[in-house]
């Protein structure tokens, strides 16, 4: 090639080109360099903040047990799109409903970012806006989580965050918890599909999971609650929460031991101050106010329902474990709260239960509507070892 260039051109001609050749290569690469820098400038404005709920109820032995944790009437926008196969996920039994977590993204100028999120011994069953992929993306031969050959992922391959959109989010007539998670300062979010553009102010997803809990809570002989740590990192704090209809009782740990043991509450507690803590502690794991406020919003009625229960904040360690996250560009900063909810098969529970069934009271069977199965499962256990320690004495 540069011989014939050679022939082609003449000494005198090839030297009065050559500075342009290199001039035009240079400004090639000062252009290159600019957009180069100028995405690195557009990634390191953004920061992302992400809250959700880790849902399971303690077996026996205090470690979460196998349910199905998609039983019980849907509370979300029919906007919101789902797992291909509707009927089947019904029957999905694992450890852990992952319930709504929400991604925030914070930018002074438009960015574009792929996000990645990947669930171990999961599911991806729910999500909003429309997602590039979703995987496992075929028929699932088997309802038990457990067995799951591959991790559950979604991916947004390109969600443009744009802080001069007019953000006209889709609503639906109905009230749904969904909309509480809006109610912040995020920069709104625009992705394109095939049929129609997509805007809302966060990334929205939920999913079902086989996998461990970072903690076990298992009921003492004299009903105090034994809290194991079965994860190296540190919980940063619990909540045993009970409420028997109006009356409500709690007590917090901070920062609890391996092996610390907790009273049952007395029913005199203030839901508003609960509710003004927990947002507290939340803003102390890194959440915005206005983040924390919409996520107690969001799941106070649940949270704090019928029932005993163990609330606490999942280390941060375990959710980047179980639930790895990729965003690229990479953000600033990424901040992950997620609140974990351990519900307890406690006496009184037991005891509600039973009554209600005999009773056929459709009313109190409805407050533990989506833990019955695995309550009625407890109480059976319960009876059977009654009956064989009665047989054992005899």
């Amino acid at each position: 090639m540069h011989s014939l260039m050679k022939k082609l051109l003449s000494a005198a001609e090839m030297s009065s080109l050559l500075p342009r050749i290199l001039a035009f290569g240079l400004l090639g690469l000062f252009c290159a360099s600019l957009l180069i820098a100028d995405d690195q400038q557009a990634a390191s404005d953004v920061t992302v903040h992400e809250w959700g709920t880790f849902t399971s109820i303690a077996g026996k032995d205090g470690v979460a047990a196998e349910w199905s944790p998609l039983t019980g009437s849907t509370d979300l926008p029919q906007f919101v799109e789902h797992f291909r196969e509707p009927n089947f996920k019904l029957g999905l039994s694992g450890t852990i409903r992952m319930e709504t977590p929400v991604l925030y993204f914070y930018s002074p100028r438009d960015a574009t970012v792929s996000v990645n999120v990947s669930f171990s011994k999961g599911v991806i069953t729910e999500w909003y806006p429309h997602a590039d992929r979703v995987e496992p993306s075929g028929v699932l031969r088997d309802a038990l989580l457990s067995r799951l050959k591959s991790d559950g992922n979604i991916t947004w391959s390109h969600v443009a965050i744009s802080p001069n959109l007019s953000g006209e989010f889709p609503r639906e007539a109905r009230s749904d918890r969904y909309y509480a998670a809006r109610e912040t300062s995020s920069t709104p979010l625009h992705i394109k599909t095939t049929t129609a553009d997509q805007q809302e102010k966060f990334l929205f997803y939920r999913g079902v999971s086989a996998a461990p809990l970072p903690l076990s809570a298992m009921q003492n002989a004299d009903g105090r609650l034994l809290i194991n740590s079965l994860e190296a990192s540190e919980i940063p704090a619990i909540i045993l929460f009970e409420r028997r209809g109006d009356r409500v009782g709690y007590r917090w740990v901070r920062s609890p031991r391996d092996g610390t043991v907790v009273e049952s509450p007395e029913l005199n507690g203030d839901l508003d101050s609960l509710y003004r803590d927990v947002e507290g502690t939340l803003v102390d794991q890194g959440l915005y106010p206005d983040e924390a406020r919409a996520m107690v919003e969001t799941w106070r009625d649940t949270w704090f329902e019928e029932g005993s229960r163990l609330i606490y904040i999942v280390p941060r360690g375990f959710i980047d474990h179980i639930l790895p996250l990729t965003i690229n560009p990479a953000p600033t900063q990424i901040v992950r709260v997620f609140v974990g909810r351990l519900e307890i098969v406690t006496p009184a529970t037991a005891n509600a239960v039973e009554t209600a069934l005999a009773t056929r009271d459709e009313a109190t069977l409805k407050k533990y509507e989506r833990f019955l199965e695995p309550i009625l499962q407890t109480i059976k256990e319960e009876h059977l070892e009654s009956t064989s320690a009665t047989r054992n004495r005899r």
